[in-house]
């Protein structure tokens, strides 16, 4: 486990290249996919009793934000993600962060450098590679959000809507997002290979809820 005299950023960079994303996932179709729940939605929704209404209704914004950019077919940046923080936080003045961020109650410490944004750039624009499932491309997107900890807050949000935005390119949702929203650590490859796997089980189980095929004891 990272503590604050380490760099969590500079750790997950090292996982990153660690992971086997090509082979985390397995082979399969991963193409347009509308099931009859939006998952996403409902997950928001829940969050009106859990966060509150005000802050649910933030991040629906942001949602809707960012699903209207998907249907514009926009590039996923680091100024697309500025753009939905500030509905998240509902600050119009909200910037990337210019110093070190601490999470998980400042267990966890993400070093500031210069190059902050334009290094998350390069592994978002990674994002859009088919040479890589869909799940996986996703998934490490989620993380990369995440542990670049680009903002002061609501970077686990910002998170989950990237990658839903990564499948929302690819006419895919999802009709089940709660079981995503959970702790993950910058230092773990073997987590990181997990959330790939599971974005891919998410993916199969809602296709089959969408389409469950015949009933086999129907005659």
């Amino acid at each position: 486990m990272l503590t604050t005299d380490a760099d969590a950023l500079a750790g997950w960079r090292v996982v990153r290249r660690q992971v086997d994303w090509a082979g985390a996932v397995p082979a399969g179709e991963y193409g347009p996919l509308r099931p009859a729940t939006d998952g996403l939605a409902a997950w928001i929704a829940a969050q009106r009793v859990t966060r509150g209404a005000p802050r649910a209704e933030r991040l629906l914004a942001a949602a809707e934000s960012a699903r209207a950019d998907a249907a514009r077919g926009l590039p996923l940046t680091p100024e697309l993600l500025l753009g939905w923080q500030r509905l998240v936080l509902g600050d119009g003045e909200l910037g990337f962060r210019r110093t070190d961020a601490f999470a998980k109650g400042g267990r966890e410490r993400y070093g500031y450098a210069p190059s902050l944004r334009d290094d998350l750039a390069a592994c978002l624009r990674e994002s859009a590679d088919p040479g890589l499932p869909l799940p996986a491309r996703a998934a490490r997107a989620y993380l990369d959000v995440a542990f670049f900890h680009l903002f002061a807050d609501g970077n686990g949000r910002c998170a989950m809507l990237v990658l839903c935005y990564v499948l929302e390119l690819a006419g895919v949702r999802l009709d089940l997002v709660g079981p995503l929203a959970v702790a993950r650590y910058p230092d773990d490859p073997a987590g990181a290979a997990d959330l790939a796997l599971l974005v891919s089980v998410l993916i199969r189980a809602a296709r089959r809820r969408a389409d469950p095929g015949p009933d086999p004891h129907h005659r």
